[in-house]
């Protein structure tokens, strides 16, 4: 019996394409599954120290749905690092003025938050419409 662990190459790893379309969708659900095809939890190869991952694009942003009253309710906040340099946005116009944004915060929360996780963030696109610029990769509609 051999007793020792299998770990993932860099070589081994194949990386796909796949669309999100977040229409009518909420939020948080379009995120999750976002950050799950970034960090490859659905493939049977995972590793939690190697970025085993596929691109993900995301479309449709703008028609994004929130529950409940977070729209009114939910507020972004950043600060420029000066004093009284705090931003506050309302979701209701963050979605309105930046959807995208709003989106690729939602998945960077659900990300590790060290370098791995500004890797996996590098294979997220997204886009406020129906179109985008990635129909050479032949990218796949991911169903969930």
């Amino acid at each position: 019996m051999n007793n020792t662990t299998y770990s993932v190459k860099k070589s081994e790893i194949e990386r796909k394409w796949y669309i999100i379309d977040a229409a009518n969708k909420p939020l948080g659900r379009v995120a999750t599954e976002a950050a799950r095809l970034l960090a490859g939890k659905h493939k049977p190869i995972y590793s939690n120290n190697i970025d085993t991952g596929d691109h993900v694009i995301v479309i449709n942003c703008d028609q994004v749905k929130l529950t409940g009253n977070k729209l009114n309710q939910k507020i972004y906040r950043h600060h420029s690092g000066y004093i009284g340099g705090m931003k506050e946005i309302s979701a209701k116009d963050m979605i309105e003025k930046n959807s995208t944004k709003a989106m690729t915060l939602a998945i960077k929360g659900m990300l590790p938050h060290n370098s791995l996780g500004a890797q996996m963030l590098r294979k997220l696109r997204v886009y406020k419409g129906s179109e985008h610029e990635n129909q050479a990769q032949k990218p796949e509609i991911w169903n969930y």
